[in-house]
Parts: C-alpha cells; structure tokens; sequence
C-alpha cells in the first residue's frame, strides 16, 4: 500500500485551514502507486487527491512538476491541477513531507491492455508532447543514459543472484548503448512514466495523464519508447506489432517523426528497457525488511531488451 506516512485528524484539519476547500468529509489512503504518500480527499468543495512527498523525490524538483501541471491544464491536456491556498502557494509542509493538493480526474486505469487503448495513450502522449513545447522550465533527466551507470554498479556485485550473467550482460548492453546514444534529435518535456497505470480512461476515450513526478527535458522519442515496452507487450512476453502500429499511428498523426527519430526508435526502447531494468533490479536486491510494497520483477524488462536488441529496425514496429 502506497501510503508511507500516516496523517492524523489533527495534522489533516491543520493542514486544511490554508485552503477554501470547506469542511473535510473523508481522507483515504489509496493503494496503488510506489513513490509517496496519496490520500483521496473529499471535502464539501469536491472530490481531491493529496500527496505527500517521499524521499525518493527531491523537493527542489516540486516546483517543476506543480509549474508543469498547471501549464499542461491550460493546453487542455486531461490532468490534475494543483489547487493553490489563500496564499497562492500549491506546495505546503504535511507531517513533515512537502504535501499538495491536486483536482481528482474520472476514468481507470486499464488493467487489461486492448488495442484501441494504445491508440488512445499514442494520440494523447503526442498532444502532451506538444502542449509542452511552450513550457518555459527544465529539468534533467537523472534516468537517461548518464544515470544508469551509477544504477548498474550498485547492483553488479549482486546482479547474478537474481539471473546468472546478468552482470555481464547488462554491463556489455550499457556500454553498447553509451557510445551509441543519439545527441541531437528533437527535445522538450517528456513524462517519462506513461504506464498503464498512469492514464485513465472512459470507455474508449483517455480521460486523464498523471503521476508527473518524472517527468523532464530529453528526447520525444525516447518517451516513445518507454510507452511501446509499457503497452505493447502481452502477459507472456509476446510483442503485440498492431498494438505498437496504432500507438505509432495515432502519435504521427499528431506529431510527425522524423526519419531521424525512426531510426532511433529500436536503441531508445533499449534504453527505456534497461532502465526500467535496472531500477526494479536496484529495488528487488535491496527490499527493507517488512515493506509492504513487492518489488516489480526487473526480468520482465530483460526479456524486452533482447527483443528490441535482436530486431532489424523501426518496421518491427508496424511501420
């Protein structure tokens, strides 16, 4: 359960008094997500959610994700705004964690993956991309390539506990991907987390983006590739190639790629998979005692690796 830090009545009704939101009729903890703390937060003004910041994101970071939320709001991209006190501030202190409040979006998540849902997420992550264009802030992206070996070498030593050779084998794919990796292709905001379980949907329709708390500056087309390894693969490992066709589709409808950032497309799912890898790797080796989060299997993401690694280029894609 995502919920890290207990917030009392006391500190809620505190906490509360610095916003015009009336009186508080329930506060829960939800479930799902693995970063900090989310409460689902009624009040008489509507229906809120409200997060406290863990450490596993940096406070100086905040400004950017509460500054892009709104910006995306007012390109009418679907997503929670930040709701601000009387003093105009979206951040304030809850229990010692830096707490907002942001708008509750309708729609769920898809739990099982259809076709039409990734045309949905293609058409939806290219109106984010281009909404974010005139977005003013930056932020780097400490996940791309430059992070990862700083991941692997904490991991290496124990890395064949989870799958003999798989030190070597992701060592020899870092270094692949280090002296490989494209410096001037197109950049602005990506999301950089657009898994399934952070788009809603109503019927057939996206109704909503969230969980913006990776979000930075790199290439579009990296973001693309993290959403073909989150929406494009079946339960079994099978690559789905009409899945990948439609997300590709409806994305390019939006927002042509270049031939440029095709190419490119096989090396960023690389990348995205290694990353992914590397991170659940980090996590399944060092679990503290009694958390009640499970870690994700990192070998789900190896799997994807060797598929992109071992494919001849972008038409393995459907293109």
């Amino acid at each position: 359960m995502a919920v890290y830090t207990d917030v009392s009545d006391d500190e809620l009704r505190a906490f509360m008094a610095a916003y015009d939101l009336g009186e508080v009729i329930s506060c829960k903890g939800i479930a799902e997500g693995v970063e900090n703390s989310n409460f689902l937060l009624r009040t008489e003004r509507g229906t809120f959610i409200l997060t406290l910041y863990e450490k596993r994101v940096a406070p100086a970071d905040l400004p950017f994700f509460i500054a892009l939320m709104e910006h995306l709001a007012r390109e009418g991209i679907p997503c929670p705004t930040p709701v601000r006190a009387r003093d105009g501030e979206a951040l304030r202190q809850l229990c010692g964690r830096p707490a907002a409040i942001v708008t509750f979006l309708d729609g769920m998540w898809p739990r099982r993956i259809q076709p039409f849902h990734c045309a949905g997420v293609g058409g939806a992550l290219a109106r984010f991309h281009a909404a974010g264009a005139s977005f003013g802030m930056t932020r780097p992206n400490d996940l791309s390539v430059a992070g990862w070996r700083r991941l692997f070498e904490a991991c290496r030593a124990r890395a064949d506990e989870v799958k003999p050779g798989l030190a070597e084998e992701l060592g020899a794919e870092l270094e692949r991907l280090e002296r490989n990796w494209p410096s001037d292709l197109p950049r602005g905001v990506i999301h950089a987390d657009l898994f399934p379980d952070n788009v809603f949907f109503r019927g057939e329709q996206v109704s909503g983006l969230i969980d913006f708390y990776f979000a930075c500056t790199d290439f579009l087309a990296y973001d693309i590739a993290i959403c073909l390894n989150a929406w494009c693969f079946e339960p079994d490992g099978a690559f789905n190639v009409t899945k990948a066709r439609l997300l590709l589709g409806a994305y390019r409808a939006v927002r042509p790629l270049g031939a440029a950032e095709l190419d490119a497309l096989p090396l960023f799912a690389r990348g995205s998979a290694l990353r992914f890898l590397l991170t659940r790797l980090y996590d399944w080796l060092n679990q503290p005692e009694g958390a009640l989060v499970r870690p994700k299997d990192p070998l789900e993401y190896l799997k994807k690796l060797r598929f992109h690694r071992d494919i001849a280029g972008p038409g393995a894609y459907g293109l």
